[in-house]
């Protein structure tokens, strides 16, 4: 596993870099400075729930990596369903949150907005990254218990600082 922690650990320095490019943005715009922590955990969380799903269907013997295999499908479309219905909730909340502290720069809609398209892009991205991982845990012999889940929030975090920003720059 130490091997796989040193990468883990690069990868999370390039989230806080990443992070560090988008400091005006976040200061113009403070609901979405609420918005990130929220969103990066929330994208872990995702990839986690979903990995814990995956490692007990394998270790049960009921996950087939086939295409047509309807626990896959299934736990895909919950975590897409789970996202829909939380992202948008977190998104008001962080405007509600701002608009009680200081003020708000942005209206309601737009934080909204950020957050489910953010969130649905994510649930996307951990759905891949939770399936290619266990499929690698698989393919290598290894405990996904072990692997999967640090792989999968570590990259879902990274991924949500990025997809975040993506969606800011594009509906902002």
């Amino acid at each position: 596993m130490f091997p796989i922690l040193v990468v883990l650990t690069a990868i999370e320095l390039g989230s806080g870099l990443v992070l560090d490019t988008f400091e005006g943005t976040l200061l113009q715009y403070p609901s979405l400075l609420v918005l990130v922590p929220v969103t990066i955990g929330m994208a872990g969380n995702l990839g986690s729930i979903l990995a814990a799903r995956f490692s007990t269907a394998f270790h049960l013997g009921l996950l087939s990596f086939a295409a047509t295999d309807d626990r896959l499908a299934g736990n895909a479309i919950a975590t897409v369903a789970l996202a829909v219905t939380l992202f948008p909730l977190v998104g008001a909340g962080a405007w509600l949150l701002q608009a009680v502290i200081g003020g708000t720069a942005l209206p309601l809609r737009t934080v909204v907005l950020v957050a489910l398209v953010s969130g649905s892009l994510l649930a996307v991205l951990a759905i891949v990254v939770t399936t290619v991982t266990t499929y690698a845990a698989y393919r290598f012999e290894l405990d996904p218990d072990d692997v999967v889940i640090p792989v999968v929030t570590n990259v879902c975090d990274v991924l949500g600082v990025v997809v975040l920003f993506g969606a800011v720059r594009v509906l902002v």
